[in-house]
């Protein structure tokens, strides 16, 4: 249970997050429904906990965190996380400035591919999310609220055929 004093005293979150685009090999895409904002659907995204987290703990925490995919379960091993070489840097939305720190206006986001076996149980942090569904990756995209995220899936089939997931 939270607070009022709660959020007074939660630390501001750091302007550097992942993006993680969870599919199988089929390239289903596992998008999650936002709870403070119905209707818009995403994939796994969160910010760094310490300015020295290493990018790929972020994933692995984030992923858990939201969906209960444990990465390094059977499965799941920890080669499934591919780190794309790609950043977005976009300017944070309005509605969600107030937790970063005063004069915050941007973040960058390192984006990541996960390879999940088919069927792969989803379990939500109700508290972040409502609802998820597994689309194909065009459809996700086409889903996405958010544009980087969008780009991001429709990168998938090229990370794909290269190697990189």
């Amino acid at each position: 249970m939270s607070s009022s004093s709660d959020v007074a005293t939660r630390p501001f979150k750091i302007p550097e997050s992942v993006l993680v685009v969870i599919h199988t090999p089929a390239l289903e895409v596992l998008l999650i429904e936002r709870a403070d904002a119905p209707g818009y659907w995403q994939s796994v995204t969160g910010s760094k906990d310490s300015a020295d987290e290493a990018l790929h703990l972020t994933c692995t925490r984030e992923v858990a965190e939201e969906t209960g995919i444990l990465i390094g379960s059977p499965g799941v091993p920890p080669s499934s996380l591919a780190n794309w070489q790609l950043a977005n840097h976009y300017e944070i939305y309005p509605r969600w400035r107030h937790r970063y720190a005063p004069g915050v206006t941007h973040n960058t986001e390192h984006v990541f591919g996960l390879t999940v076996p088919a069927g792969t149980p989803v379990t939500l942090s109700p508290r972040e999310h409502t609802a998820y569904a597994w689309l194909p990756w065009r459809e996700a995209a086409d889903r996405c609220f958010s544009p980087s995220n969008a780009e991001a899936i429709l990168l998938l089939p090229r990370f794909i055929a290269g190697g990189a997931a």
